[in-house]
């Protein structure tokens, strides 16, 4: 046995630096930037083509260039010559799961998660080039997480809520006759989405309503939404929360609800719907579409931010706002959404002719849409 030197056994095999850096190093940078541009570029094409997302789209976009200019100038004539697929040893190497795929969704999303792993790979072996470069490249993975979270909400919430077509709010001031009955005539006239707004009720009477419209629309294969209570909506097995301009922001709102749950938000101006999708939530609502008396606003949002909404954002989006039957087609022309009433069918002696009538010009629209398309 030879003696060994202090320290010497701390020392690890194998060349990191030097000669053997020079080949190993760019090969495998170079093979993870292939696999991030790649996954980058599944990512945003799912945004740009099958959510009609610009915003997500750009965002996508913005980081691909931010990684193409990550990567230092030492390296980039380095990695091209250091590429050998021909003696690539994983280059074979196959999962059954690889070639699984229900839906252009699922594309996306495993396109996420490559995404993730490529950026850390080389965010590890970017260290050895240079700790400026391996830091610049966490950042970016970070922001791969979020963008991973935003695409996948975005899916969650097609699934979940982008069927919805007419969402009715149930407030007992404005009922023509009792809050219980109104709710369920409106599901049988063909609402799929019920939302509780009482500002004023006494906690314990609140979540004695929220749990029987719970039951209701699960019974109907209907959604319910609970306002500005996600708490109660947790409590309750609601299917989401809606909050306002002035609740809890969507992150917070998150928070206490859980992924699980759908959180829609109120917007009323650009701006506000700018930081409504950058926030993620799970839909969108616009108003007022026109003066309401239901809830009265200086400010009327009108169509036209609808169409500029659907034109910046594949979320399902909820019209809201002085919504009646001779004006929802205008409505429908802005762009496919949800169309959100209250007076308009639970204000009616017969609610549930109110709310198929409605339902019914909605589904006029959607033909004359897919005959157009």
């Amino acid at each position: 046995m030879t003696d060994m030197k202090p320290n010497e056994s701390a020392r690890v095999p194998g060349p990191l630096h030097g000669k053997g850096w020079e080949t190993e190093g760019p090969r495998i940078i170079d093979a993870n930037l292939n696999r991030a541009r790649e996954a980058l570029r599944v990512m945003e094409d799912f945004a740009r083509f099958a959510l009609d997302d610009a915003t997500l789209s750009q965002a996508i976009k913005d980081l691909r260039h931010a990684l193409a200019a990550a990567i230092p100038d030492s390296l980039v004539d380095r990695l091209l010559p250091s590429r050998d697929i021909v003696h690539d040893a994983g280059r074979d190497i196959q999962t059954e799961r690889e070639y699984r795929r229900a839906s252009t969704g699922d594309v996306a999303l495993a396109a996420g998660k490559r995404l993730s792993e490529a950026l850390r790979a080389i965010e590890e072996y970017g260290k050895i080039v240079d700790a400026t470069f391996g830091a610049s490249v966490e950042t970016l993975r970070y922001r791969g997480y979020e963008l991973e979270q935003r695409l996948g909400l975005h899916v969650q919430a097609r699934q979940r809520f982008g069927h919805c077509r007419l969402y009715v709010l149930i407030s007992e001031a404005l009922c023509a006759g009792d809050w219980f009955e109104a709710a369920q005539a409106a599901l049988r006239g063909g609402a799929d989405c019920l939302q509780l707004r009482e500002k004023d009720l006494p906690d314990r009477e609140l979540l004695a309503r929220t749990e029987r419209l719970v039951k209701l629309c699960h019974d109907h294969d209907a959604l319910f939404i609970m306002n500005d209570r996600p708490d109660l909506a947790l409590l309750c097995h609601a299917d989401g929360v809606h909050v306002g301009q002035d609740d809890l922001p969507v992150e917070q709102a998150r928070r206490i609800a859980g992924a699980d749950l759908i959180i829609g938000v109120s917007t009323h101006t650009k701006a506000q719907l700018a930081e409504a999708i950058e926030a993620a939530p799970d839909y969108v609502a616009v108003g007022p579409m026109f003066d309401s008396p239901t809830k009265p606003q200086d400010h009327i949002a009108g169509p036209s931010t609808l169409a500029y909404a659907r034109s910046i954002t594949g979320l399902p989006l909820v019209a809201i706002g002085g919504i009646n039957e001779s004006n929802v087609g205008d409505v429908c022309s802005a762009g496919l959404c949800c169309i959100g009433v209250c007076s308009a069918v639970i204000g009616h002696a017969d609610i549930e002719a109110a709310a198929r009538r409605l339902r019914e010009k909605i589904a006029q629209y959607d033909q004359s849409s897919d005959q157009a398309s």
